[in-house]
């Protein structure tokens, strides 16, 4: 009799923490949007609770405020983003190779997450008030990391000699402009949105110029024709 109490105990304990964990995702996707449409300064719990199907009060259950929501936000944003680094340090692959799947996956990023993305650009542009300690103590390590990789590569012969942190700054203007300027682009190419083809595009395009700058003459050649 205890051990069934118990289970179904159990069981009422995790219907409830799924349920919990569903509502959460859900007023972060709501967040999410509010947040790329209005920025933080013109975006209210209230509206995006009302997005979410729940009340106010009901809202304050799962964040105390609207800059808790906005910080967990930007802390998923930054995370899922920061993963994207990680490609780099995998010392089972060339450079060509690792170059040419970040740039991939900060495209993909930019192609399935652009209210992420813009949420993201809209912070750093307004000053980063809210987010830039938090910014400064997640990104520098990994992007430490990554430079000490292109440092390697250059001594080693397999990269050209340049300045590692701007290769990533102007990687990443590169690939997130495609979700932070996607409206201009599209009126601009006569789409409503980008499409497919685009992205496609833009990743062909973006890899056969950071790869023809990097690589020696030899491994560049090989690396442009896949991008062909």
């Amino acid at each position: 009799m205890e051990r069934r109490t118990e289970k179904r105990t159990n069981e009422r304990t995790e219907k409830q923490s799924d349920l919990r964990d569903q509502t959460e995702a859900r007023i972060m996707r709501c967040a999410i949007e509010v947040f790329a449409e209005s920025g933080y300064a013109g975006s209210s719990l209230a509206n995006i609770a009302d997005r979410a199907g729940l009340s106010k009060q009901n809202l304050l259950y799962y964040f105390s405020s609207k800059q808790a929501l906005y910080l967990c936000v930007l802390d998923q944003i930054l995370d899922q983003w920061l993963e994207k680094m990680d490609i780099l340090a995998d010392d089972s692959q060339e450079p060509a190779s690792l170059l040419r799947s970040y740039i991939a996956a900060k495209l993909r990023f930019s192609r399935e997450q652009p209210q992420a993305s813009r949420v993201y650009a809209m912070e750093v542009i307004s000053g980063a008030p809210v987010y830039g300690h938090a910014m400064q103590k997640k990104i520098l390590p990994l992007m430490q990391k990554d430079i000490a990789i292109f440092e390697r590569w250059i001594s080693e012969g397999k990269m050209a000699a340049l300045n590692p942190a701007h290769l990533l700054f102007s990687i990443w203007a590169m690939t997130q402009s495609y979700a932070d300027f996607s409206t201009q682009m599209g009126l601009v190419l006569g789409h409503q949105a980008l499409q497919d083809q685009d992205f496609d595009e833009a990743e062909e395009l973006i890899t056969g110029l950071v790869l023809s700058r990097l690589l020696p003459f030899s491994a560049g050649s090989k690396e442009l024709k896949k991008c062909r």
